[in-house]
């Protein structure tokens, strides 16, 4: 009796004195306390790879902004300073400032004119009416601005789960802590009472230094999971996009038990990367049409008004020219059909690939159920063994107090307990990342 009320004093005390050395230690540090919720808010709307994906959004949109023109008039103004004398070009000046006379005609002005300016205000318009091609490529610029919104979508969906992720190696980290901290304590109490028997005669040298090597190597698993806890911090700083550097606490990670059916979850062709690969199709079909559009004829019209005058800045005389254009490119050298055919395959290749896509995600979410079904289990096996290991270091505590089992076995114990503990919290983390993952492999895009 005498020796179970001395153990349990020494655990008391160890514990007292490593609760006040974590206490210095958190003073050190910046903590800040951090939901699951609030990390993910965050991530969504600071995470560079999103922003990224909404500026390749923003161009694709301003892309489709310019086939606009297809409709719209060009206009263009210019002002044109000229002299020359070029007898062509000098009497066609004076035809255009209308300034002709009787001694212009005079054969010898005519061959030799003297220098002739010319200054040309000249307003032009151009009215695009029917061009069949220009109009399917307009088709497939929206479509291409579709396929950016929806890979912005399927990014948020990524960063979504990377934070998840990444918040439960978190909570995982603190578990690990906890339990190796118990295991410390243990191992501490046992070290001062091996000590303290040795010093009485009582046991071997070998007993205390089975358990100051028993120390050391918990107090560096120890230290690795403290640093865990800093590098987990630091990744979920940088999915926020803030300043690393904090140390976050987190909320208590929740048991994943149920088992999951395989043909209970499938996934969904309304899946945003889906989308965005079938609206990648689609644009394909227009740039096709437009490439056999191209064989057609187009029409457009066309106009401008001009003032000219010897003069700077003088705006003597005045004309306008307006008319329709019928153009059509018989034989381009086979270059059209050509490119219709490197557009079809390409076309073709992004069906396989869509296909492609869709049969590994399949297989993928496949085994992350299963995955999942097993990491369930395993906490339930884990659950039994941790009562087990629990029950056996308390019966090894109870003979070692009265002599009846060495160090080794007592510290073997300890041991095989947190071990077990830890597996379980590591069985936790791959059920609640891998219902994470199906989540996101099943996701479904909802505008």
């Amino acid at each position: 009796m005498h020796r179970k009320r001395y153990f349990k004093l020494l655990l008391t005390s160890t514990l007292f004195l490593s609760v006040l050395s974590l206490e210095r230690v958190s003073a050190q540090e910046t903590t800040k306390f951090l939901s699951l919720t609030d990390a993910i808010t965050n991530s969504l709307q600071n995470n560079q790879s999103v922003q990224l994906a909404q500026q390749d959004e923003k161009i694709a949109a301003s892309k489709y902004n310019q086939t606009q023109a297809i409709y719209l008039p060009q206009v263009g103004f210019s002002y044109t300073a000229m002299s020359t004398n070029n007898p062509l070009n000098a009497f066609g000046f004076k035809l255009q400032q209308k300034s002709i006379t009787m001694n212009d005609f005079n054969p010898d002005l005519l061959n030799h004119p003297n220098g002739t300016p010319d200054f040309t205000t000249k307003l032009e318009v151009m009215q695009p009416i029917i061009n069949m091609d220009l109009w399917y490529q307009k088709k497939a610029a929206e479509k291409q601005t579709q396929i950016y919104q929806f890979q912005t979508e399927r990014t948020k969906e990524y960063i979504r789960f990377e934070v998840q992720k990444a918040y439960l190696q978190l909570a995982f980290a603190y578990d690990a802590v906890k339990v190796l901290e118990e295991a410390n304590k243990t191992s501490l109490a046992v070290n001062k009472y091996a000590a303290d028997h040795f010093a009485q005669g009582l046991i071997q040298k070998s007993d205390v230094l089975n358990t100051e090597v028993h120390i050391k190597m918990v107090e560096s698993n120890l230290a690795k999971a403290h640093s865990n806890i800093k590098n987990a911090s630091d990744y979920l700083s940088f999915f926020m996009h803030v300043s690393a550097g904090v140390v976050y606490t987190v909320e208590s990670a929740k048991n994943g038990n149920s088992s999951t059916s395989e043909t209970s979850i499938q996934l969904t062709d309304n899946r945003s990367d889906f989308l965005a690969m079938q609206k990648a199709i689609e644009a394909s079909d227009y740039a096709i049409t437009s490439s056999k559009k191209s064989y057609l004829p187009k029409l457009n019209a066309f106009g401008s008004y001009q003032l000219n005058d010897s003069r700077m800045l003088g705006f003597g005389a005045n004309a306008y020219l307006a008319g329709l254009q019928l153009s059509w490119d018989i034989f381009s050298g086979n270059r059209t059909k050509n490119t219709i055919t490197t557009q079809t395959l390409e076309r073709n290749k992004l069906k396989d690939q869509l296909t492609q896509t869709k049969d590994q995600s399949q297989v993928e979410l496949s085994k992350a159920l299963r995955d999942l079904n097993d990491a369930n289990f395993e906490m339930k096996q884990q659950d039994k063994a941790i009562e087990q290991a629990a029950e056996s270091l308390r019966i090894l505590q109870n003979r070692y107090e009265q002599g009846l089992a060495n160090t080794t076995d007592l510290l073997m114990a300890t041991t095989q307990l947190s071990q077990q503990q830890l597996s379980k919290a590591q069985a936790q983390l791959t059920s609640n990342i891998t219902r994470a993952y199906i989540q996101f492999l099943t996701s479904s895009f909802n505008k």
